[in-house]
C-alpha cells in the first residue's frame, strides 16, 4: 500500500509542483487549498505526512500546524512547513508551531523527496 500525504498549498503552480512530484513517486496525495480545508480533512483517515504552506487563507498553517499537533490522533503525523519565508525567525515559529521540518519555496525537487522519504521512514 503506498503511503499518503496530504499537501495544504493555496497556490495553484506550487500544488501542481508538490503533486506532480509525489505522484510520480507513487504516493497517495490528497490536497487542501487552506488550513480549514485541511483540518476538515483531517477529521476522517489520517495521511502519513503532512506538507504544510504556513501562509494560508482562512486558517494559516501555523494555526493548522498546532491544531495537528494538539490533536492526539494527528500528532505523531510529521509535519512539514513549506514557505517562501527563509528567515531563522520563520522556520523557529514554524518549529513553535509544531512542524517536524522546515523547507523553503521554491522547492528543490531532490532534496524534498529525500526528505519524504526519511519521514516516512523509507
Amino acid at each position: 500500500m503506498s503511503k499518503r500525504i496530504l499537501i495544504v498549498e493555496d497556490n495553484p503552480q506550487n500544488r501542481y509542483l508538490v503533486s506532480f512530484l509525489l505522484e510520480q513517486q507513487g504516493y497517495e496525495l490528497s490536497v487542501a487549498e487552506d488550513g480549514a480545508e485541511a483540518l476538515e480533512m483531517l477529521e476522517g483517515d489520517a495521511p502519513d505526512l503532512i506538507l504544510m504552506d504556513m501562509q494560508l487563507p482562512k486558517v494559516d498553517g501555523y494555526e493548522a500546524t498546532r491544531r495537528i499537533k494538539a490533536n492526539e490522533r494527528l500528532r505523531d503525523i510529521p509535519l512539514v512547513a513549506l514557505t517562501a519565508h527563509s528567515m531563522r525567525r520563520d522556520e523557529q515559529r514554524a518549529v513553535d508551531a509544531g512542524c517536524d521540518e522546515f523547507v523553503t519555496k521554491p522547492v528543490d525537487a531532490d532534496g524534498l523527496l529525500a526528505l519524504v522519504r526519511r519521514l516516512l521512514g523509507e
